[in-house]
């Protein structure tokens, strides 16, 4: 459908987010948006130097390409029912990679948990460096914290002690409207 109306068949790719040592971190499908025909978007993405618009499956969002460490023509890469994939000569395990991770900048690191298609390794941001940051030893600041309502340390009008004398009320400024002819 989308060929006949633009007159080029989109290129669909498998968008890999980050590449370890035998682990892809997949976040899915996608499809690149490029001016370009698909001849060339093909070439570019062979060489590695694809610049431009993927809409990820699934969500629908549209993210720059520099966010991910590969996108992969779909007929590259085939995933297994056990949670691996075969690209480029290799099998590689696959973590899969949460939406809200799809644009996260940083290191993700894979965990075990539940994924689509059941058990299997979920991918997360690394936040390791951040706890190595914070030392646990570094003693609380002095002073005791305590907690009580809102309103405790208002005066209640049953309880406070009067005033020592009233307050006089003022009159309301009130302001008059002038003619510029008065004046004069």
């Amino acid at each position: 459908m989308l060929k006949t109306l633009f007159g080029r068949s989109p290129v669909e790719v498998w968008v890999i987010k980050q590449v370890d040592d035998g682990l892809l971190h997949l976040c899915g499908q996608g499809i690149l948006e490029s001016g370009d025909s698909r001849k060339a978007v093909l070439a570019a993405l062979a060489e590695g130097r694809f610049h431009g618009a993927v809409r990820l499956a699934g969500g629908g969002l549209v993210l720059n390409a520099r966010l991910f460490a590969a996108l992969v023509p779909l007929d590259d890469l085939t995933l297994t029912d056990d949670g691996q994939a075969h690209w480029q000569d290799r099998l590689w395990r696959v973590s899969q990679v949460p939406q809200r991770c799809w644009g996260f900048d940083g290191r993700l690191v894979a965990q075990q948990g539940v994924s689509v298609g059941g058990l299997g390794l979920v991918s997360a941001e690394d936040v390791s460096g951040i706890r190595r940051r914070v030392d646990r030893d570094t003693p609380q600041p002095p002073g005791e914290v305590t907690f009580r309502a809102v309103n405790e340390l208002e005066d209640h009008p049953l309880v406070a002690e009067p005033r020592e004398e009233p307050r006089p009320a003022r009159p309301a400024h009130r302001r008059e409207w002038r003619d510029d002819n008065e004046r004069h």
